[in-house]
């Protein structure tokens, strides 16, 4: 970073954009975005969600006859892991290591220490790091600062980090035939935890990102 005197950014130079925001200063309506679409179960289960590993062994046979996207049934906690101490290769040795890794961070660390390393880990595109980078390049604001509906768009970002981010494909907002994956952007609009006077912004956004997902 290149900082005037008095503290602020003029300049950013790498290969990686991060701005770490602390668990404490996260937005909640961030933290129930993100949950209700990468592990609804997060808070209940020990670093492996059984519940999401039967939906996605069903999801995925059946997408073999109907040629539908595959689904992962990686929980947050093995994402961590995975990041932090594996390759991406989808191998059957890197699953097991990955699970056995969740199970020790789950011990080792709390749900709220596992979900900050998190949010401001994961890719989002753009080399955008951890979802306050992202909403620096994508909006130009801090997390506090952004919408529901621009909420919504970053939490669907982990999915699909490379071609559902409005830089890439800035025409996605002209995009608005519905797919199912769309509802989990808003499970936390539904069940009352986020102010519904935006949520008709956030349906489009999130069915926006899961289309071009697709």
């Amino acid at each position: 970073q290149v900082l005037t005197a008095d503290g602020v950014e003029i300049a950013q130079f790498g290969t990686e954009r991060r701005i770490f925001v602390p668990i404490a200063q996260t937005p909640s309506r961030l933290k129930q975005a993100v949950l209700a679409t990468e592990d609804a179960d997060f808070y209940a289960h020990g670093g492996i969600s059984w519940r999401g590993l039967a939906r996605a062994t069903v999801a995925n046979v059946m997408s073999v006859f109907d040629k539908g996207m595959p689904q992962g049934a990686s929980t947050i906690t093995q994402q961590v892991a995975r990041t932090f101490f594996l390759s991406t290769r989808r191998t059957p040795e890197r699953k097991i290591k990955e699970a056995l890794l969740a199970l020790q961070l789950e011990r080792q660390l709390s749900k709220d220490q596992i979900l900050e390393l998190y949010l401001n880990q994961i890719y989002l595109g753009q080399r955008a790091y951890g979802f306050g980078a992202a909403a620096q390049i994508y909006f130009g604001k801090t997390l506090d600062q952004l919408t529901l509906a621009e909420t919504a768009m970053l939490a669907g970002l982990p999915q699909n980090p490379i071609h559902a981010n409005p830089l890439a494909s800035p025409d996605i907002i002209g995009i608005t035939t519905f797919t199912n994956p769309a509802t989990s952007h808003l499970d936390a609009v539904t069940n009352g935890s986020i102010d519904l006077t935006e949520s008709t912004g956030a349906y489009r956004v999130g069915t926006v990102i899961s289309t071009v997902g697709d």
